[in-house]
């Protein structure tokens, strides 16, 4: 299946985890993941990203045989099932691999190509990837992380991962850029890369953003994570006003409600 990112999309969260910082755990059972799937493509997503390991503050890792036991089947049911483009959020090339092999359509790699044998694997199945900055690893990464300037840091590591992909063989058009709320930054850090979203354009690649739920809108709102909704609304509006091309959220409904309206806004002349 071809993707073509010239319009706003909404990535639909499906994490077959046990620790998932929101709904770890909540999706384990086939059955349940495959419902969950169904009610997704019915509020209108545009892709689903299956995660099969949780990258949340403090996560331990999981074995490659673990992660691919948790995704490879779920891509084959849905697959047989539904005409919906398929991510898989991982950082593993044999995971990558047997991904695509089973049918998914594109990668999502918080580690930006950064493990053993990822660029080679990616250059190998010609496939679109989210290239996503992260300082540090998961289980350390939020223990007072630093920037000279966040913006102009993580612009900087993205070109750099972007211009070793392409040494790499893999085509500039296949690549997506997420600069990693909450990957290794504070509050403050969040709040400018939102302000900031606009400057990531200047990469001329499309933009996804993973805001939904986030501790960012916890420390604002002061709300616990099953009541994150509006302000996750709030930080999607912010990052499509901005032209990210992609949200990725759990709220898939109410969030193309907000693409809807946006993009409505959008498209009207001031001299109308």
């Amino acid at each position: 299946m071809t993707l073509v990112f010239d319009q706003p999309m909404v990535m639909g969260i499906l994490n077959v985890t046990p620790d998932s910082f929101s709904d770890g755990g909540r999706f384990i059972k086939p059955d349940l993941a495959m419902a969950h799937v169904e009610q997704m493509v019915k509020d209108g997503v545009d892709i689903i990203d299956i995660g099969g390991e949780s990258t949340r503050p403090g996560a331990e890792p999981v074995s490659e045989v673990d992660e691919i036991e948790r995704v490879v089947p779920l891509i084959v049911a849905i697959r047989s099932r539904f005409d919906v483009p398929i991510s898989v959020d991982t950082s593993k090339p044999c995971v990558m691999r047997a991904a695509i092999a089973a049918g998914a359509d594109m990668l999502n790699d918080v580690r930006a190509l950064r493990e053993d044998g990822a660029l080679e694997a990616v250059a190998e199945l010609g496939v679109p990837v989210c290239l996503m900055h992260m300082l540090g690893e998961p289980r350390g990464m939020q223990q007072d992380p630093r920037y000279n300037d966040v913006i102009a840091d993580v612009l900087q590591f993205l070109n750099e991962r972007i211009m070793a992909c392409q040494a790499a063989g893999i085509a500039r058009d296949k690549l997506l850029i997420d600069p990693g709320f909450g990957f290794g930054k504070s509050l403050s850090h969040n709040l400018t890369l939102l302000k900031g979203l606009d400057r990531f354009k200047s990469l001329g690649l499309p933009v996804l953003a993973g805001i939904s739920r986030k501790s960012m809108i916890g420390a604002v709102l002061d709300k616990p994570v099953k009541d994150r909704l509006y302000g996750s609304l709030a930080a999607a509006s912010l990052a499509l006003w901005q032209g990210v091309s992609v949200i990725r959220v759990h709220d898939v409904a109410a969030t193309k409600d907000v693409l809807r309206l946006c993009q409505a806004v959008m498209d009207v002349g001031l001299g109308e």
